[in-house]
């Protein structure tokens, strides 16, 4: 019996389903794209645009849709960020207005990505139902302000949403325009929220995680500071801004992200009964810096298509954006709003089609330009579209149809691309938390110094540079038995479901290298009372427990080459089974710096620092040969490349002219231009050489 506050029955409901969310039956699982494999098809490539037609009129739709036509676009994303225009008030559903614009799409040849407008929710629901305010920390209710201020965890906010849902779909499943589904864009932004009835759902949510007190208090070392919860009444939702111990730190983030896959699954449930074979392709935000969401241990129950708003600025960092969201997919990519840098940016004449041939090499099969129509209105009111304020079509539109020309040859020639890289690298969406603890008393500050998202990228370079194609996983998750490699860059958090991954990966043949800072801590995010690499230790064949960070760049002697690194932080191995390939030579007792261990038929390698790319980049390279990785076409700093149906795609990222050597005379499949020895690449400029 709960003493003081009780649950709610719906909150006990809410949170029993979202405690649920990890052990859902395969028959929950999204529609696959294999199950409906004429869609959208292998060599079909999309072109288009994001739509708004709620800023437009009568006339100004028919123009619009004019325009796309002659520019050759072939698909278009509209729906979203738009509940009250089908909604106006709670249960008055209005359709006819969009029925008009779906039928001219469908007479001008363009499909339609049916956006779910779940986010954000209209006026009228706030004010009807003000459990979907938000409440922040203080206790201060919020008004609706800005976009994603909802709290979708509400009861009568995911029932109102799954009706929605329901009409759209009842109605527009079956419109020959409608290719594709999307859920709630940007779902993932917005705020937590701190009302009693969110409070009574997380006790919920903890209930069903850790079943008693006893449990609870020692997952999160309650005897730490005078802490200890004598019954659930007891317990208050942590802080988001801090401060607060880690452990439940972490639990607030887990709670957070099975909610908002609560609201997706909701969604999913639906377009199961009224569209089993239309698939999912949702224009998510999971690694939002207010909430975010655990998309790679999720990716498989909420989508059936990678999908993302692809607004690039460094090139590796862009590639590691784009695998993130393609998670284990086999399937392409889809860029669900895409521009040439941050929101409405196009940059100059060429960009935008520079990083549409760069999605080539990165699986992607569309390219949705953000936006249409400027706005006129609104928080984005000076964000360009490819058309003016003025309703004239701006260059954009001519170098968007540029691209649409050139996608109908591409489509011909292998792309886009599918299937599945040979080699992984790792992110963890509880590991990005437990790194990043809110301010407040906390040593995670003195310990870890450096930036988990640039370690990931770190361990993701070699392969950018190499023309390599990598996957970025969730290793408990996703089946790793398809891979060659796999990088573990500061993994740690070690939950059960890795660690066994790990072990049977390595045991059955993989090779996998793990950095410093991993596997310090358990789920519950307190740290291993057992040897370290915390449940590893034999896979790795040493124990590492001391650590120091040295007063000048660590050197290492890798062969016959020695290395300075840039990051001072490093662990005292201490092997067992585990075999020494490279030294540190100025720190004192040359402590191992690489070690590799046999276990069963594979191997386990770890590197004694931080995943720093003066290190991490040699050692994945001298793997190459022995787990048959072959490295891509050999080019200069800038310019990425794949072979493809034996062509090789050249983009030069860069805004400089960029030569790459290759062998013989060659044909540029795009132009008809041949070379001999040098291809030369414009500013931007790409080639595709047979």
């Amino acid at each position: 019996m709960v003493k003081g506050r009780n649950l709610t029955k719906a909150a006990l409901s809410v949170a029993m389903c979202l405690g649920a969310a990890g052990s859902m039956a395969t028959s929950s699982l999204a529609q696959s794209a294999q199950g409906h494999p004429q869609w959208p098809g292998k060599g079909d490539l999309f072109v288009g645009t994001n739509y708004q037609p709620v800023d437009r009129s009568t006339a100004q739709i028919r123009q619009d849709v004019a325009v796309m036509k002659q520019a050759g676009f072939n698909v278009v994303r509209m729906g979203d960020l738009s509940w009250d225009a089908f909604e106006p008030q709670e249960g008055q559903f209005t359709f006819e207005w969009f029925d008009a614009i779906l039928d001219q799409m469908q007479a001008a040849g363009i499909r339609v990505v049916l956006d779910i407008p779940g986010e954000p929710a209209p006026t009228w629901l706030h004010k009807h139902y003000p459990g979907v305010d938000i409440v922040d920390q203080n206790g201060t209710r919020l008004d609706a302000a800005t976009r994603y201020w909802d709290n979708i965890s509400d009861p009568d906010y995911r029932r109102l949403a799954k009706r929605l849902a329901d009409r759209m779909l009842q109605r527009y499943a079956k419109h020959p325009a409608v290719i594709a589904i999307g859920y709630d864009n940007e779902i993932g932004n917005g705020r937590m929220s701190y009302s009693a009835a969110d409070r009574d759902r997380f006790v919920a949510w903890l209930q069903q995680r850790y079943g008693t007190i006893a449990a609870l208090n020692k997952a999160w070392a309650t005897q730490r500071w005078s802490r200890r919860i004598n019954d659930w009444s007891e317990v208050d939702l942590p802080y988001e801004r801090g401060p607060g111990p880690n452990e439940r730190y972490l639990d607030l983030r887990r709670y957070w992200s099975d909610d908002t896959l609560g609201a997706l699954k909701d969604l999913e449930a639906v377009r199961k009964q009224r569209a089993p074979d239309v698939p999912v392709l949702s224009n998510l935000w999971p690694y939002a810096g207010q909430k975010g969401f655990d998309f790679l241990r999720s990716w498989d129950e909420i989508s059936t298509y990678g999908a993302l708003g692809f607004y690039p600025g460094d090139p590796a960092d862009a590639a590691v954006d784009v695998m993130f969201n393609r998670a284990g997919h086999t399937t392409p990519v889809w860029f669900n709003e895409f521009t040439a840098g941050g929101g409405g940016y196009y940059g100059t004449p060429g960009r935008s089609r520079m990083w549409a041939y760069f999605g080539l090499l990165y699986y992607s099969q569309a390219f949705l330009a953000w936006t249409f129509n400027s706005h006129l209105g609104g928080e984005e009111q000076a964000l360009f579209g490819l058309i003016e304020h003025d309703d004239r079509p701006s260059w954009k539109v001519g170098e968007f149809a540029r691209i649409a020309a050139e996608m109908k040859t591409l489509k011909t020639l292998g792309f886009p691309r599918t299937g599945r890289p040979d080699v992984a690298v790792a992110y963890s969406y509880q590991t990005n938390w437990l790194v990043n603890p809110p301010p407040g008393p906390n040593t995670m500050q003195e310990y870890y110094k450096a930036d988990y998202r640039k370690q990931v990228g770190n361990a993701y370079f070699p392969f950018f540079r190499d023309n390599i194609d990598a996957a970025t996983i969730d290793v408990g998750h996703d089946r790793l038995d398809t891979y060659k490699l796999i990088v573990m860059p500061t993994a740690y958090l070690v939950d059960r479901p890795t660690s066994d991954a790990i072990r049977a990966y390595v045991k059955n043949g993989g090779t996998v290298v793990m950095t410093g800072y991993s596997a310090k801590v358990d789920a519950t995010g307190k740290w291993f009372d057992t040897p370290l690499p915390g449940g590893l230790t034999d896979v790795f064949g040493l124990r590492t427990n001391a650590f120091y960070r040295a007063d000048t760049p660590l050197t290492v002697q890798f062969g016959t080459a020695t290395l300075t690194g840039s990051d001072p932080y490093y662990e005292v191995l201490e092997p067992s089974t585990a075999q020494v390939l490279a030294r540190f030579t100025n720190t004192g007792n040359p402590s191992p710096a690489i070690t590799v261990n046999r276990y069963g038929k594979g191997r386990a390698i770890y590197l004694a620092t931080a995943a720093q790319p003066e290190f991490i980049q040699p050692l994945i390279r001298s793997l190459y040969p022995s787990i048959g990785i072959t490295p891509g076409p050999v080019t200069p700093d800038g310019v990425s490349a794949r072979i493809v149906d034996g062509r090789t795609l050249y983009v030069n990222t860069t805004a400089k002219l960029a030569k790459v050597t290759i062998n013989g005379r060659r044909t540029d499949a795009l132009t008809g231009r041949t070379a001999t020895g040098t291809v030369d690449l414009e500013p931007y400029g790409v080639a595709l050489m047979r």
